[in-house]
C-alpha cells in the first residue's frame, strides 16, 4: 500500500534587507520630491505589509531610475524646478532679522511667546503664548515647538515635537521668521 503525501508550498517570507530596501527607495522618493508626504506615507504601510517581493516592486516601480539617460533627465529636472525655491529662500534668508543664540552655558532652555515671562517675547497675533522653547542638549541646539496654534517652521518646514537647529538656519514662529546667528 503506497501513501500518498500531500505537499504545501507557501512561498517565501520577505526578508527584512528585502523591505529596508524598498523603504529607502522610497525615502529617497520623498526626500527628492517624487513623492507626496500622503504618498510616501501609504506606500510605507504597503510595504510593511507586503507579502510577495512583487508587491514591494510595484511599490516602488516609478522610483527606480534606470539608465543612464534617464538619470540625467530626471536630475536636470529636479535641478530646474529646486532652482527657484532655492533662490527665493536665498533671497529671504539675508533679509530675515538675526535671531541670536544663547551662550551655551545658559544651563536652562530659552522660552519664546507672547507670555511676558518669556525670555524671547514676540508679541505678534500668529504667536502663541508659550509657542516654543531652544535648549542646548548633547552639544546641539534643539528647537521644540510647545503645541503652538500656527506652528513653528525650521527652514520652511513645520516641527514636530523637536528639531536639530544650527546657525544659518531660517526659523519662524507664526509668521515671525529669523535667521539663527551665533554671537
Amino acid at each position: 500500500m503506497t501513501s500518498s503525501f500531500e505537499f504545501h508550498t507557501y512561498p517565501a517570507r520577505l526578508s527584512d534587507a528585502e523591505r529596508d530596501k524598498a523603504l529607502s527607495v522610497l525615502r529617497d522618493g520623498v526626500a527628492m520630491g517624487r513623492l507626496s508626504h500622503d504618498t510616501f506615507v501609504r506606500r510605507m504601510e504597503l510595504a510593511l505589509a507586503a507579502r510577495r517581493l512583487e508587491e514591494l516592486t510595484a511599490l516602488t516601480a516609478d522610483l527606480r531610475r534606470e539608465g543612464r539617460l534617464s538619470r540625467m533627465v530626471f536630475g536636470t529636472v529636479e535641478a530646474v524646478s529646486g532652482f527657484g525655491v532655492r533662490l527665493g529662500r536665498a533671497w529671504r534668508a539675508e533679509r530675515l532679522p538675526k535671531l541670536l543664540l544663547p551662550h551655551p552655558g545658559a544651563g536652562h532652555p530659552l522660552r519664546i511667546g507672547r507670555d511676558p515671562a518669556s525670555g524671547l517675547r514676540l508679541s505678534h497675533e500668529t504667536v502663541s503664548r508659550v509657542h516654543a522653547e531652544l535648549s542646548r542638549q548633547g552639544g546641539m541646539w534643539v528647537l521644540r515647538d510647545l503645541g503652538s496654534t500656527n506652528g513653528t517652521t525650521v527652514n520652511g518646514r513645520r516641527v514636530i515635537g523637536a528639531a536639530v537647529v544650527r546657525e544659518g538656519d531660517q526659523i519662524g514662529f507664526g509668521r515671525m521668521s529669523f535667521r539663527l546667528a551665533a554671537d
